[in-house]
């Protein structure tokens, strides 16, 4: 019998979340450790018309683990991992560490995210941008099988309608109890750091953008405006190699020409070492908001769009990250999956830290007039109806028709969908 706790520790633990912004306060917690126990959990929440969340990492800077007088499924208890022949079994609330973790001792490799903390499988459905995104794709592309506990409580291994939703249509089908995700025989990366002058920063987004325009798949890069340890801003420039290290300290070592380096350094490391490099840097509690915004490049507009909205910042430890989305990633097939956005991009992270939310929405308004259409689910709040409505590309209506069917109540609302559309799949479509 699954175990349920309105207070005491247990409880606090669970509602303690990532962004310390989120004020939520569900009525009652279920700590789940079984897929047997997910199961219980819906049908309390159904029998006491309690509206339900899901707990994983918890690192949803919108807060929908959590909601007000509701029930929580936390599977936090559920970390489990692993890995045969290529494939990692995954328990639904364990962390990209935990994946990572288990992976390194092989001398292998997960297609993760940036920040070990935050929950695998969350980051997967949304879709999951890391520094191995150029060569083995997002995470979600890398989503092979699936355990979901569906809104009437039936456990199912997803289908091949269930299973294209889940590979970026974000945690609004099911509970994901656990998950089959590949593994690459990866046992080291190079990581190159890089510093610039923030009035070089014009000069250095024009060169980056050339510089990754054609670049393979093996190199994968974030650039980001951010406050260095002197208090004044600077450019940061973080490529990573996944391919032959001789090779990459030739490429990696290019990146020092973008302008006048403050700091320039290229270091072997595991793709474990690589995730781990910012444990600590965005601890539990603090206030955060984001906002997302892909672009197609860095054009003069684009540019000056980033540091004007850089500049007008009111918290000063508030940075701009932006990720690079290219190579494996771009060469699956639009409606494969049905993550929306396929082409070459980079995609804009407005990080706010310890503000209220104004900055960060007024820097994605200052960039939207040359941002491409939509924007990345994992980072859409609940009221970014309009890039949710472009989010999904031509998948929106395929998604939808699988929401209805599947979850026709809306019991499960993770990333934002865009607004239903007309039509149904076949009554006997494989889930």
């Amino acid at each position: 019998m699954v175990q349920l706790v309105t207070e005491g520790p247990e409880y606090d633990a669970s509602v303690a979340i990532w962004n310390g912004a989120v004020d939520h306060r569900p009525q009652v917690v279920a700590l789940c450790t079984s897929t047997a126990d997910v199961q219980e959990a819906i049908i309390v929440a159904r029998d006491r018309g309690l509206p339900l969340s899901v707990r994983g990492g918890g690192h949803d800077w919108a807060g929908r683990a959590l909601r007000d007088g509701g029930l929580i499924v936390d599977l936090t208890r559920m970390r489990q991992v692993s890995i045969d022949d290529g494939v990692a079994t995954v328990g639904g609330g364990a962390t990209a560490a935990d994946a990572a973790e288990a992976a390194d001792r092989l001398g292998l490799a997960v297609a993760t995210g940036t920040v070990g903390t935050v929950g695998l499988l969350g980051l997967t459905l949304g879709g999951g941008y890391g520094p191995l995104s150029g060569r083995f794709g997002l995470a979600a592309d890398n989503l092979l099988g699936a355990e979901v506990v569906l809104a009437d409580g039936s456990a199912v291994q997803a289908g091949p309608e269930l299973l294209w939703a889940l590979r970026g249509g974000g945690g609004n089908f099911g509970v994901v109890t656990s998950a089959q995700v590949a593994v690459h025989p990866l046992a080291e990366v190079l990581v190159g750091s890089f510093a610039f002058p923030y009035d070089e920063a014009e000069q250095v987004f024009r060169g980056y953008g050339e510089l990754l325009d054609c670049g393979p798949d093996e190199l994968t890069s974030v650039i980001a405006i951010v406050v260095g340890p002197d208090g004044n801003p600077l450019v940061s420039v973080a490529p990573t190699w996944s391919g032959d290290l001789a090779e990459g300290k030739d490429v990696l070592d290019g990146f020092a020409a973008l302008g006048t380096p403050l700091s320039a350094d290229v270091t072997v490391k595991s793709p474990l070492a690589k995730l781990r490099e910012f444990d600590g840097a965005f601890p539990d509690g603090v206030h955060y908001a984001l906002r997302t915004r892909n672009v197609a490049g860095f054009t003069p507009e684009v540019v000056s769009a980033l540091l004007e909205a850089y500049e007008a910042r009111t918290s000063p430890g508030t940075f701009i990250n932006i990720h690079h989305f290219h190579g494996a990633a771009t060469r699956v097939p639009i409606k494969r999956s049905a993550f929306g956005q396929r082409d070459f991009h980079f995609m804009v992270e407005f990080i706010e830290v310890g503000g209220d939310g104004k900055w960060s929405r007024a820097a994605s308004t200052t960039l939207a007039p040359y941002s491409l259409p939509g924007g990345y689910p994992n980072l859409l709040g609940p009221d970014d109806k309009e890039q949710a409505a472009a989010a999904y590309g031509p998948n929106a209506s395929r998604l939808l028709r699988i929401k209805r069917r599947l979850d026709p109540r809306g019991v499960f609302s993770a990333t934002p969908l865009p607004a239903g559309v007309s039509g149904d799949l076949d009554a006997d479509s494989d889930y």
